[in-house]
């Protein structure tokens, strides 16, 4: 155990704890072929579901093969998110499947630190899982996210922020709740989807859903990845409303873990949590 006068004495963030935090779990990783093949295998299968199903349609309508590249396009930013919010939990899972969250909690880690661990490991696992399969749509379906251009570095960005958020909350909830909430980390992120018009406009919505719609980023992220598609310009004012909403949720987020973190170091949870 750390003695107090160590604890008192050290730093309040350190760029050396939160590389030690993501190293451990770059080591997990490396030696773990399942974790390494889970970041591939879900953007890789939506990848080549949604990119059969856009090719069938082009051979088949012309309305839709005008939306092919839409579809595909909206599939890679949707992991965008969905990789962004698994990152963040599996690294706080991976703590607690393995008890180590009690060892955290005697060593000089902070929360904050280990919060920024967290996201540089969602980013981490974005970026490996998603880098390859949008590469690979290049030859299997003639079709390149980075013809986006700039507008694709902004769409990721609010998508990953967005997903940290989910991922940041979802984790507290396990925390608070026991790992019989891990559930959430899957199904929390799945109930936002169908209002987040990533294949479809938010019009196709009932009124009083589009209104529910609009407090979420991604909504906006996706209509104007749309608009960009279409010509229509860089969205800037739905870019504007999607980072303003980000800051919110991931500073509602934040505060959440925090105040659970420090709940559960009251209670004493971090002991009783791991398989």
């Amino acid at each position: 155990m750390t003695p107090p006068s160590v604890v008192l004495s050290a730093p309040l963030f350190s760029w050396r704890r939160v590389y030690g935090v993501v190293l451990r779990h770059l080591f997990l990783l490396r030696g773990s072929w399942p974790r390494m093949a889970e970041m591939f295998y879900w953007p890789l299968f939506d990848l080549v579901i949604w990119g059969f199903i856009s090719q069938f349609f082009m051979s088949h309508s012309d309305w839709v093969s005008r939306a092919a590249g839409i579809l595909l396009g909206a599939v890679m930013l949707w992991n965008v998110m969905f990789r962004g919010s698994l990152g963040v939990a599996l690294s706080f899972l991976e703590e607690t499947w393995s008890r180590n969250l009690g060892h955290l909690t005697v060593s000089p880690l902070r929360p904050v630190e280990f919060i920024t661990a967290m996201l540089v490991m969602s980013l981490i696992r974005t970026v490996a899982g998603m880098g390859p399969v949008a590469l690979l749509a290049i030859p299997l379906y003639h079709y390149s996210i980075f013809s986006l251009g700039l507008p694709l570095l902004a769409f990721f960005t609010s998508l990953l922020v967005t997903g940290w958020a989910v991922g940041l909350g979802v984790s507290a909830l396990v925390l608070r709740f026991g790992q019989g909430a891990e559930s959430l980390v899957w199904v929390l992120i799945f109930a936002v989807a169908p209002l987040c018009g990533i294949y479809y406009p938010l019009s196709v919505l009932p009124g009083w859903l589009q209104k529910v719609a609009w407090f979420l980023p991604p909504s906006h992220i996706f209509e104007g990845m749309r608009a960009v598609m279409f010509g229509k310009g860089f969205p800037w004012d739905q870019l504007l409303i999607a980072a303003v909403l980000n800051l919110v949720y991931i500073g509602g987020a934040v505060a959440l873990f925090l105040w659970v973190y420090h709940l559960a170091r009251v209670r004493g949870l971090f002991l009783s949590m791991g398989e």
